[in-house]
């Protein structure tokens, strides 16, 4: 009995030693766990982003080897413009901008100016030279046909349709850029939507437009729209010179569906499916026409459409969507 209460007092101090070295491991694990995440989290994240004062703040990529030229599409929103160039010219990826002009009265002088001027001073500031390179591509006739006229001098082949009112952050763009070198016959964008075969009228070859949340529930898709979509700059040409001209003519006339024109062009040149890349959309505008009642019935008048000038329906579904691995936490 009196070894049993001798060894007592040493038992009880081996148990308290015991857990606090089970302690110990603990903290430490869990130290190591924290510091884990952390650079795991530095590891995913070196482009930030953050939306202040109209401003979109990211901590750029290295410099791409190729560059591609921004082509904007605008219609008297001059702050959404200058928003649009303030962010774009501090891409490093960008070798020009290029803005659609299609109103009644060329840009004033002051406007061209404040303009080109930021573009120059933003880019200095992120390490490359813009310098005269953004220039308006100047329209006498109002017409959507405008995007997608041919730009002489252009120096390169990879084009960025964009509208005034959303913005990318650069790290995005460039992944997307990324991803059209991969596949520079097709369209490359982060707007996605399906043409469905329409039985409600019981007749074969008919189609509707399916929207957002069509593309949202079935995971399939058969265009990216050009307000946010890479293309080869060689479908200018054959947009303005080598499509239908009816074509052309019905989308001036409805004043709608040149984004679905240049899907079909696409399509029908290369033979492949567009692809959909994941991004993140910043909205600096108000809704456009798709917010209007009937919009679907009316891009659904364009796909049939443009169906009977091709003599066929040459979009492809697609299901592939575009991650860039380095921001997706789950797989």
């Amino acid at each position: 009995m009196r070894g049993s209460s001798s060894r007592r007092p040493e038992t009880q101090r081996l148990r308290q030693w015991t857990a606090l070295g089970s302690m110990k491991i603990k903290i430490i694990l869990l130290f190591c766990c924290i510091g884990f995440a952390v650079v795991v989290f530095a590891a995913r994240a070196p482009n930030l982003v953050v939306w202040t004062a109209g401003r979109l703040m990211v901590e750029p990529f290295s410099l791409p080897r190729k560059r591609y030229a921004i082509l904007i599409n605008t219609w008297k929103r001059y702050d959404l413009l200058k928003q649009s160039i303030f962010h774009y010219s501090t891409c490093l990826g960008v070798e020009s901008i290029h803005i659609v002009w299609s109103e009644p009265e060329p840009p004033s002088e002051s406007l061209v100016t404040f303009l080109r001027q930021r573009a120059k001073e933003n880019s200095r500031r992120h390490g490359r030279e813009l310098e005269d390179e953004l220039r308006f591509e100047i329209n006498e006739e109002d017409s959507l046909n405008n995007r997608f006229k041919e730009i002489k001098g252009l120096k390169t082949e990879a084009i960025f349709s964009v509208d005034d009112d959303v913005i990318f952050p650069c790290s995005t763009v460039e992944f997307a850029f990324s991803v059209w070198q991969s596949a520079p016959e097709t369209m490359v964008g982060f707007v996605p939507r399906m043409h469905w075969p329409d039985h409600s009228e019981g007749e074969m070859g008919r189609f509707r437009y399916g929207g957002w949340w069509s593309v949202w529930w079935s995971g399939t898709y058969s265009m990216v729209l050009s307000k946010a979509a890479f293309f080869h700059s060689k479908y200018l040409a054959i947009y303005s010179n080598n499509m239908p001209a009816s074509i052309r003519d019905y989308v001036s006339k409805n004043r709608n569906c040149e984004d679905i024109a240049m899907s079909f062009l696409v399509a029908n040149v290369s033979g492949t499916p567009p692809i959909w890349v994941k991004g993140k959309i910043f909205e600096i505008g108000s809704s456009g026409i798709s917010s209007l009642g009937g919009h679907n019935e009316r891009r659904s008048e364009c796909v049939n459409r443009f169906v009977e000038e091709y003599g066929g329906m040459p979009l492809l579904p697609s299901t592939v969507k575009a991650v860039d691995s380095r921001y997706t936490w789950f797989w």
